[in-house]
């Protein structure tokens, strides 16, 4: 799954190398990628960097694969379901990668698997050092897919956490903003922690609203359809004026994260004046949140195996072949996670 860097539409099936052995060792057969907006955005030529001197990027940061070759002593055998961390610390390194907190890197020199730098996971082999190598538990199987998105929102639900504990916190309702695997991942992670959960979506049919009722959600296509005040939110979808209606309704030591990226630049005009009064005045906060460090894809791996296996079977709604890998990026109504079967 190859891109060229900064040029639109460039998506194909392209012929690479055999992964370099400074990559890591730990070879692995490539199984599934997931595909999500990076991924869209990376194709549009948005952004992207290849391996220095290469006119080409390897994407796919989503990943799952089987162990083919690992060194003893390395935690890893040869059959082992493994999926890859994306970002690696920045060689100098800034205070936030030495204590291997990466994903807060202060001075922008991190390399990322499939997106900067670094090639990506989206090939029929490929290399991993062993630190950045998560174990998959074999009865997740091919679910284990979506250990990358889902490390995202532990991380997010610890960003809360950590947020709220500067007062006392004891949050009953959580609203979940995008109904796509994100939002979707958010919300049964509130579920698991016994909240009452609210996700707002545009669609009114499809999988979605059934997939947030099975959870025991609420499903909502109107913000005014929000029968309670919510004491968080998780913002998936980055349209600015969500983000400012959803502050809005934060309430005394509410807290807000935003983990959606909206796709291109827009206009909103808000009263932004009031809703920083609001914001200072009942002490809440909105925090925003991107990439995962390496304890969250563990965490992401414990909440997967905690969720009903038929319920993260629906997520995953379409599987492309790698030989036809592009149709993967054009959305279809009811796609929730589109996933490349690398073996195919």
């Amino acid at each position: 799954m190859t891109v060229t860097p900064g040029k639109s539409d460039s998506a194909r099936v392209g012929e690479v190398a055999e992964p370099p052995v400074t990559d890591g060792s730990i070879l692995v057969e490539g199984l599934l990628t997931g595909i999500c907006g990076t991924d869209i955005e990376l194709v549009s030529g948005a952004f992207g960097s290849g391996r220095l001197g290469s006119d080409h990027l390897v994407i796919g940061h989503e990943s799952l694969g089987r162990v083919l070759e690992a060194p003893v002593g390395s935690g890893f055998a040869p059959g082992d379901l493994v999926a890859g961390v994306v970002r690696r610390p920045d060689p100098m390194p800034c205070p936030a990668c030495a204590r291997g907190e990466w994903d807060f890197c202060r001075n922008g020199q991190y390399t990322e698997r499939g997106i900067k730098e670094m090639d990506g996971y989206g090939a029929e082999q490929w290399r991993v050092n062993p630190y950045f190598a998560v174990p998959v538990p074999a009865e997740l199987g091919e679910l284990g897919v979506l250990v990358e998105p889902a490390s995202i929102l532990t991380k997010a639900w610890e960003q809360v956490d950590r947020v709220g504990a500067r007062s006392w916190f004891g949050p009953q309702h959580v609203l979940v903003t995008g109904a796509g695997p994100i939002g979707l991942l958010a919300a049964m992670i509130a579920r698991q922690r016994g909240y009452d959960v609210h996700v707002l979506d545009r669609v009114e049919d499809g999988p979605k609203p059934e997939l947030v009722r099975a959870l025991g959600g609420t499903y909502l296509t109107d913000l005014g359809q929000l029968s309670v005040v919510p004491d968080v939110v998780i913002e998936a979808t980055g349209a600015g004026q969500l983000v400012f209606d959803c502050a809005s309704l934060l309430p005394p030591a509410g807290v807000m994260c935003l983990a959606g990226i909206h796709p291109g630049p827009a206009t909103v005009d808000v009263q932004l004046d009031a809703l920083v009064r609001q914001l200072v005045v009942r002490n809440a906060a909105l925090v925003g949140t991107v990439n995962a460090g390496k304890r969250h894809y563990a965490d992401a791996v414990d909440v997967l195996l905690a969720a009903d296996r038929a319920w993260l079977q629906q997520l995953v709604t379409r599987t492309v072949p790698l030989s036809d890998w592009p149709d993967a990026l054009v959305r279809e109504p009811d796609d929730i996670k589109v996933v490349v079967d690398l073996r195919a």
